[in-house]
């Protein structure tokens, strides 16, 4: 029998804990989570989006467990009873300029093995009535989901199990002792033979903890949405995305229907003053410190600040930020939003300033440490887990 510890209980902690018992029941799973529920952080405050594999370089992690992924989230939804609809995107050009990107993202997508279509602008209408298009690229298997009512019902499955759920547990260190791990908590020690790190947005310092030292660190930055005002809602019948950016992992501001039927606008991208910096009064000593004093984030900054200004401002500026989205509905101004909270993305960065742009999972002995898993982590969770599982020692 092996004994599995998971700390982290966003999806990925609780998918992996989901395979583990799902595949070898006679060994013991224990998910510690700080927090006093499950889906805290990154799962719990993200857009809900279903990602079909669209953008993300072919043959890396990201393009074949995002798109393996999105057909196992709605397999596991459809079997589950939990809210999802598959009902795609349109990724808009506005303006010619855009359309290279649109072209090559088509390519992409097609290198992907996605059901996608350059569509012109009457054929954007067809789907998106409001939109200002010189093309689009429609995207069949885009879905839409509530990752926190997945994230409930894996936690039910578990309890159901026999795993060991164990909330508001902050891991405090971590040691090798002959024969099996120990992690110590503040609420006593736990151990095991196997630990896998799921800790996102601590996810670093936690390999740290573990004697691991991780090849990049975690740069939290912190995505603010707004949300249609009720009576504007039909303004939007789906997702209209913009083109994004090439140099930067962050899609832009768009639009997103989600299941409880409401219009979420954003997320915009600005440097988080806290690892859970949710607002502009959050500020975390230690992790600021943290940040100034990192040679990769110096690079980052001296490389993208005006980008970096140009997402500060919309942040600070409700018409900057309706103006952005009004790029893709004309119709919309700023008295259609609302601010509707924020989520913060844990971002890993090479010493260089490089934003790593696929997943990175680290092993070392009876250790798995997860170390760069944002946007589509979610999406991909159970095959990200059966990545995992599939590596992970059988017997003590």
């Amino acid at each position: 029998m092996t004994r599995y510890v998971i700390v982290g209980g966003g999806i990925l902690g609780l998918a992996v804990a989901h395979r583990l018992r799902t595949e070898r029941p006679r060994d013991t799973v224990a998910v510690l989570e700080k927090e006093s529920g499950w889906a805290a952080h990154q799962t719990g405050h993200n857009s809900g989006v279903i990602h079909a594999g669209v953008y993300y370089r072919p043959g890396s992690l990201k393009a074949s467990l995002c798109r393996a992924g999105s057909a196992s989230m709605v397999r596991f939804c459809a079997e589950q009873g939990l809210p999802y609809e598959v009902c795609g995107k349109l990724i808009v050009a506005t303006e010619p300029a855009e359309l290279p990107r649109l072209h090559a993202l088509h390519e992409r997508a097609v290198d992907n093995g996605l059901p996608v279509t350059l569509v012109d602008p009457i054929e954007a209408a067809e789907y998106e009535p409001h939109v200002a298009a010189v093309a689009a690229l429609r995207v069949a298997s885009t879905g839409i989901v509530d990752f926190g009512a997945v994230c409930r019902r894996l936690a039910e499955l578990l309890a159901d199990s026999g795993a060991e759920l164990r909330l508001r547990t902050r891991v405090t260190g971590i040691r090798a002792r002959p024969g099996e791990l120990v992690v110590r908590t503040d609420a006593g020690e736990v151990t095991g033979d196997v630990l896998v790190n799921c800790a996102g947005l601590h996810a670093d310092r936690l390999a740290r903890l573990a004697g691991i030292d991780p090849p990049a660190r975690i740069v939290p930055f912190r995505g603010e949405y707004h949300e249609l005002v009720p009576q504007r809602r039909h303004l939007v019948r789906g997702l209209i995305y913009p083109v994004p950016d090439p140099q930067f992992p962050f899609l832009g501001v768009h639009l997103t229907r989600t299941v409880d039927r409401t219009v979420h606008a954003g997320p915009n991208a600005v440097l988080a003053t806290a690892r859970e910096g949710y607002s502009w009064r959050r500020f975390d000593p230690r992790d600021v410190w943290e940040q100034v004093g990192y040679s990769g984030l110096r690079a980052l900054a001296r490389r993208h600040y005006r980008y970096g200004l140009t997402e500060m401002a919309r942040s600070l500026s409700r018409r900057r930020f309706a103006a952005s989205l009004a790029r893709l509905v004309p119709e919309l101004t700023g008295s259609d939003i609302v601010p509707a909270g924020a989520g913060v993305r844990a971002q890993a960065v090479r010493p260089d300033g490089t934003l790593l742009d696929d997943f990175l999972i680290v092993e070392a002995d009876r250790q798995v440490h997860v170390l760069n898993a944002p946007s589509p982590a979610a999406t991909s969770s159970f095959e990200i887990a059966r990545h995992i599982v599939d590596r992970l020692p059988v017997d003590r």
